[in-house]
């Protein structure tokens, strides 16, 4: 059993920064693609960042260029740096751990607020 919890989430101004992390319980990073995904109040969970199979990073159109998913292998943990936050990117953040043959964990989520 895999275990994910977010943290980092909070309040912020439009146009500031935080880091979110995702510490997994056992390591996992080498077999599982690890992504990032939202949910707004009243919208579907979307896509913010996730790692590819093979390599490299996928993000969302909305966040592209403002947020970067990084890995440190050493402390099982996943972090979104997020910069120039805009209000719409008010949500509550999940980590999703996956593999190939359909497994999958989510974390509890963590949530954001950008205030204008």
């Amino acid at each position: 059993q895999v275990q994910l919890v977010e943290s980092g989430g909070g309040l912020v101004q439009a146009g500031g920064s935080l880091t979110l992390s995702c510490a997994a319980s056992v390591s996992i990073f080498s077999t599982y693609g690890m992504g990032w995904y939202r949910q707004a109040p009243g919208k579907q969970r979307e896509l913010v960042a996730a790692t590819r199979t093979g390599g490299g990073t996928i993000y969302g159109d909305s966040v592209k260029g403002r947020f970067t998913l990084s890995i440190d292998n050493t402390k099982n943990t996943v972090y979104l740096q997020m910069n120039s936050l805009k209000p719409e990117d008010t949500g509550v953040y999940y980590c999703k751990a996956s593999r190939l043959g359909g497994m999958y964990y989510w974390g509890k989520g963590t949530s954001v607020t950008v205030s204008s």
